[in-house]
């Protein structure tokens, strides 16, 4: 069965993440079936044994979600349609004051970089959010470190 939500979230760029040897952690192989230019993604994640698609919409700080869970099989059968559109990551989680922190660290071609991601139920709650101190610059807007377009190109400098 698909979920259909209403995301808000933020984005950071990480210089120096905290110790996360013992948090919490998946890896995740992601690929985009298609993409346009008004923010409509289609892509396959593969988070440890999990499967999913899932069709993004909008751009920026509330997106829409449809997320549809997939077997194995159908995963695979996809995947390769993803081929030179993928990235790989694996993601810790942290809390902070009542918050739940994702922290991606890039595998590959995007060796090296680190984004913080901080999900909301409103958009209130996210403007009223005080990052910690390891956070680095906000890149929520910037299109360049959206998961899509680090999958087509490469680390933005």
């Amino acid at each position: 069965m698909a979920e259909n939500q209403i995301e808000i979230e933020r984005k950071w760029l990480v210089n120096e993440a905290p110790k996360v040897s013992k948090r919490k952690k998946v890896t995740i192989n992601q690929g985009y079936l298609a993409v346009n230019r008004n923010g409509t993604e289609v892509r396959l994640r593969q988070q440890d044994d999990k499967y999913f698609q899932t069709i993004k919409t909008g751009m920026g700080l509330q997106r829409g979600e449809i997320e549809v869970a997939l077997s194995r099989k159908q995963f695979s059968s996809l995947w390769p349609a993803t081929r030179g559109h993928r990235l790989e990551k694996v993601r810790y989680t942290l809390k902070w004051r009542g918050n739940r922190i994702e922290l991606d660290v890039f595998k590959k071609k995007l060796f090296g970089l680190l984004i913080a991601e901080v999900e909301f139920k409103s958009k209130k709650e996210a403007g009223a959010f005080s990052p910690p101190k390891w956070f680095g610059q906000e890149v929520t807007d910037d299109k360049a470190y959206k998961n899509v377009n680090l999958a087509l190109r490469k680390k933005p400098n």
